[in-house]
């Protein structure tokens, strides 16, 4: 028997639309929610006088104008004193689902840093609302704000797993593994309803394609048939992403993700069931979560994890308004702190964007950070980097060719 074909290391669907297929507006999970505080505004500047745009459930506490947008709306005083109204009693902010109709699901990126050089993502935006989503500013090439926009104006791609099975049929496609939960969460709320990451998977089963998986969500564990039969081959890794144990603190981080409890119990039951699983200590924030490092490299590997990882925070573009903003109201006394810590460790500036620093980070702080997970992932035996098979890749028959083969038997 040959021997597998490596195919890289890990790397960090089809529903039917609801409703009217061009938008839908619903509630997710309203009552799962609890109340966030209404928050004062954060910039200390007398002349900003930008409405608190905070709401129950979300993340973000602005809603900027795309970086593309040649015009931007400004408040003003019109007399009748609309500036000083009281915006905290606004009710909870509505998910808006929107039609995508890319006509190739596939992307593909170059980067020499990432574990990866293709990925899918059923879905564009994400209501988890993690403030600190370096995936924010993507929704700006779509027009919308990488703010409150991308936790509540969610695009989705109906047809995902159609156009996924083409493009696996094509004559000049050659096998990697195909990441999931690149940019987006793949099991973010709306997956409950629309089914298109489950949808993803079972083309990755029928073609035995290698896949990897990152996510906030315990809603991974649904499609554990899948990802048994999957690992039965050696075509899957799951990672689950946990920023701290304190349900606190990740409930103002991520308000719609699932509890850093229920992720470690996921972690748990994946294992168990035989699909590798790792963890993902991302991001590390100076001064906010990173004390919690070894204890969430513990907290992972005894829940059953094999592999873990971390990512420095990063604050491309837009995110460094909406992280600082977010920062001053959450903990306005430790922000000056943190601000400077990330400062220490991006050359003085609040992002790096060079290849093979953006996700560590330089100077003393950061690499003092490297250390310590370095150490606790060799007590925690964290060591296991397997590759994925690529040998396994079968391009199945479609129901016409079937057909036509059958027909020649006559």
């Amino acid at each position: 028997m040959d021997a597998p074909l490596p195919c890289g290391s890990p790397g960090n669907p089809l529903g039917t639309p609801l409703g009217d297929p061009q938008s839908l507006e619903r509630d997710i999970d309203r009552d799962a929610l609890a109340m966030m505080e209404a928050p004062e505004p954060a910039h200390t500047d007398p002349d900003d006088q930008r409405p608190n745009l905070a709401r129950k459930g979300r993340g973000a506490t602005l809603n900027p104008a795309s970086r593309f947008d040649r015009q931007a709306a400004a408040p003003f005083d019109d007399g009748w004193a609309t500036l000083d109204a009281d915006f905290s009693d606004l009710p909870p902010l509505p998910t808006t689902l929107i039609r995508d109709a890319s006509r190739s699901v596939i992307s593909w990126n170059e980067s020499p840093d990432i574990g990866f050089d293709r990925a899918v993502n059923p879905y564009r935006g994400c209501e988890h609302g993690c403030i600190y989503c370096y995936a924010r500013p993507t929704h700006a090439y779509l027009g919308y704000s990488p703010g409150l926009d991308f936790e509540t104006k969610l695009l989705f791609k109906p047809d995902v797993a159609d156009i996924l099975d083409r493009e696996l049929r094509k004559k000049n496609y050659v096998v990697r593994p195909i990441a999931l939960g690149s940019n987006t969460d793949p099991y973010q709320p709306i997956e409950r309803t629309l089914k298109l990451t489950r949808a993803v998977l079972e083309v990755m089963d029928r073609f035995s394609h290698p896949v990897t998986i990152v996510t906030k969500s315990a809603g991974v564990v649904r499609d554990i048939d899948i990802l048994q039969r999957l690992a039965s081959r050696n075509l899957v890794r799951v990672c689950l992403s946990v920023t701290t144990l304190d349900a606190a603190l990740a409930r103002r981080m991520e308000p719609r993700a699932s509890t850093p409890a229920r992720r470690l119990q996921a972690i748990a039951e994946l294992s168990r069931a035989g699909i590798p699983t790792g963890t993902l200590a991302a991001p590390m924030i100076p001064g906010l979560n990173d004390a919690e490092l070894e204890r969430i490299l513990e907290a992972a590997s005894r829940a059953g994890a094999r592999s873990a990882g971390y990512v420095l925070l990063r604050l491309p573009h837009e995110l460094r308004e909406l992280f600082q903003d977010w920062l001053q109201e959450h903990f306005p006394d430790r922000a000056k702190h943190v601000l400077t810590l990330i400062r220490q460790t991006r050359s003085g500036n609040l992002n790096e964007t060079k290849f093979g620093q953006r996700f560590s980070g330089t100077g003393i702080y950061a690499e003092l950070l490297n250390r310590r997970f370095a150490r606790a992932s060799k007590q925690w035996g964290f060591d296991h980097r397997d590759s994925l098979d690529c040998s396994h890749f079968t391009i199945p028959t479609t129901t016409a060719a079937k057909a036509e083969t059958q027909m020649s038997l006559f």
